[in-house]
């Protein structure tokens, strides 16, 4: 008898960690307020390019997706404790993330661009930025990228909890510009009424020696904790599977009209 209890334990919990490996179910975590890539919409659920490329993977691996809404500040901290099983919220692979969590291959790529109205003489560089405002949003690659190599430097930075703050201030002209990833201000602002008047100042920044690289990032990845290297594998799978079914390109003609992946 004790035999028999003790093989139908080691099968059970044998099955259960089998279940847990077949993520029959994901937890995918997105902020709602970086538009075109994520946003909340009025019934509270979230939409956007994020959004539409989390529920593909999904639906390729025969997996649920559940949602969840989290602030971008929480966004590492809560998927270490558990909180949901991965971060689909437009994050740059950096060096600095990767020593905390795991990400898949990237699926866009952006450079960084300062934004300001059309005609701007300001350029993403110190020697024209002095005496300036400039926007970033709190705890983004833009935000790593201005305090490296500005702060200090006889500019402002201001820091705000969402992209679109910093784009309604320097309407309102309390900003000189707002430094951001340049899909998301092209989707989320540049081709939108509110921003007309609007362009990129100078030039958009993928990074010029390895240690810019290594701040603006390897492109954008969904982060997952290290110990569920299955997890991430599987995604990894999964993205090339929509990426060669033409899924991906139908997904992002929705949102841009041209190539975001890179080369």
């Amino acid at each position: 008898m004790k035999r028999q209890v003790l093989l139908c334990l080691m099968l059970a919990l044998s099955t259960g960690a089998s279940f847990a490996k077949d993520w029959n179910e994901i937890r995918m975590a997105s902020e709602g307020a970086y538009p075109p890539f994520n946003v909340t919409a009025a019934d509270g659920s979230m939409r956007g390019f994020d959004i539409d490329i989390g529920n593909a993977l999904c639906e390729e691996l025969k997996a649920k997706c559940i949602w969840v809404k989290q602030e971008w500040d929480g966004m590492i901290p809560a998927l270490i404790s558990r909180k949901f099983d991965a971060i689909i919220a437009s994050m740059s692979i950096t060096d600095e993330r990767k020593a905390k969590v795991d990400f898949t291959d990237r699926y866009y790529a952006s450079p960084l661009a300062l934004i300001a109205k059309k005609g701007s003489p300001l350029r993403p560089d110190v020697a024209s930025l002095k005496g300036k405002k400039i926007g970033v949003q709190r705890g983004t690659v833009s935000d790593n990228y201005a305090t490296k190599y500005w702060e200090g430097k006889g500019l402002e930075i201001v820091r705000y909890a969402k992209q679109d703050e910093a784009y309604l201030d320097l309407k309102s002209g309390r900003m000189d510009a707002a430094f951001a990833d340049y899909l998301e201000a092209y989707g989320g602002f540049l081709s939108k009424p509110e921003g007309e008047g609007y362009d990129v100042a100078g030039e958009r920044l993928f990074g010029k020696t390895a240690e810019e690289k290594a701040v603006i990032g390897e492109g954008i990845g969904i982060a997952v904790r290290k110990r569920d290297k299955e997890l991430t594998d599987s995604l990894n799978k999964a993205l090339a599977a929509i990426r060669a079914n033409g899924k991906y390109e139908e997904i992002r003609k929705k949102y841009f009209p041209m190539d975001i992946y890179g080369n």
